[in-house]
């Protein structure tokens, strides 16, 4: 029937490009959603796949991409319901789970580009369901837009490959765009204030009283007992009271995580991120998996930068102390070294180690392990203009 025919080609349509524009938001950032792939193998204890985490975000991604681009073209359409169903089935279970339990907070499902709370993730996976289960039971009826076999091979080809590509390029150099408050141009500084008269969160916690004479047990909340004064009244007695529970959220700054520390845990957030001048910051989060010869190229940076400039290099890292001591000797490092929580790191540039060129709290520019600029660009293009 004919309204069959536009129920399923809407439903290609929908389907198909929200998995296209899934997995292209991720392989934008490959690097990024292989830390979620981390939170979901430690909550189900499949810490063991951590190494392949990348590999995994990548191939997942692509094959998000790959299955979108196929169900559009009709290509391998029963191997590709069957592929959209299993995937699926396995979204929402994962995105149920999460909300369920509270384990993950945000999904990934695009990225940093769309957060979403596992609950709208949910939500969203079980439309996507319908719409796939819709497209499984009608898969005969797909007909493939390319009808020579040369034409459907030219297509299998290059989704294949330019999706694959396209993460491998951005792990290795950074996003194309990028989503996170430590993009370049941002002001570090300004996404951490909170503005006057921003609201504020709202908290309730819940009173437990006891009648002294009739034993009666009343529970009520913080506000109720204010309002009420029934601490006043002498037959009412308190028992217990909760902990503080969020009910409300406030204005919540961009950056509300980033506290850098030295080895004794003063705090050098404000001094850093406010420097008048050009200074540089490495973030290498994880020093056992630090590219060696990266760092050794940042120190010579460093080395050059201060001599001539007299420009500060710092290096940022999740580590101990002691880790650092030892990574600093081995690598005949000269750069001071400072301590943050991995997750700030994490998001201030996508490689290990990475490159952050700030002046006066804004993000100048930032390079990857694999991209690291030359002494005398940065003279040119930054130091010689200060």
């Amino acid at each position: 029937m004919l309204h069959h025919k536009y129920i399923l080609l809407f439903s290609r349509i929908f389907v198909g490009l929200l998995f296209i524009f899934s997995g292209l938001i991720k392989l934008n950032d490959p690097l990024g959603f292989s830390y979620k792939l981390e939170e979901y193998f430690e909550v189900f204890h499949v810490v063991f796949l951590n190494p392949i985490s990348v590999y995994l975000s990548i191939f997942l991604c692509a094959l998000e991409a790959v299955l979108g681009v196929f169900l559009l073209t009709g290509i391998s359409s029963k191997k590709v319901s069957w592929g959209l169903l299993l995937l699926i089935v396995f979204f929402t279970f994962l995105t149920f789970y999460s909300a369920a339990f509270d384990v993950v907070k945000t999904c990934g499902c695009f990225g940093d580009a769309i957060p979403l709370t596992p609950w709208q993730s949910f939500s969203k996976d079980l439309i996507l369901l319908v719409f796939i289960i819709y497209i499984f039971f009608n898969k005969a009826h797909i007909k493939p837009v390319a009808t020579e076999k040369s034409g459907r091979t030219a297509i299998i080809s290059l989704t294949i490959g330019l999706t694959i590509l396209f993460g491998i390029y951005t792990y290795a150099y950074l996003p194309i765009i990028d989503f996170l408050p430590y993009k370049v141009g941002a002001n570090i500084p300004d996404a951490m204030r909170i503005p006057e008269g921003a609201p504020q969160n709202e908290y309730e916690i819940i009173y437990t009283l006891k009648n002294k004479k009739t034993g009666e047990q009343q529970e009520m909340s913080d506000k109720k007992y204010l309002e009420t004064k029934i601490y006043e009244n002498p037959d009412w007695e308190l028992i217990s009271s909760s902990e503080p529970k969020l009910i409300k959220q406030g204005y919540q700054p961009k950056i509300s995580d980033l506290n850098i520390y030295d080895s004794q845990g003063v705090s050098y957030t404000k001094e850093l991120v406010e420097n008048p001048y050009y200074n540089l910051i490495a973030v290498g989060w994880k020093l056992d998996k630090a590219n060696k010869k990266a760092a050794g190229d940042i120190n010579a940076l460093a080395i050059n930068a201060a001599e001539n400039f007299n420009i500060r290099t710092v290096w940022l890292t999740a580590n101990s102390a002691t880790d650092a001591e030892k990574f600093i000797k081995e690598n005949k490092l000269v750069m001071e070294f400072f301590y943050a929580d991995a997750v700030p790191l994490k998001s201030m540039v996508r490689a290990n180690p990475g490159l952050i060129l700030l002046k006066n709290g804004t993000v100048i520019n930032k390079w990857s392990s694999n991209a690291l600029p030359n002494y005398n660009h940065l003279v040119e293009q930054y130091f010689s203009k200060n």
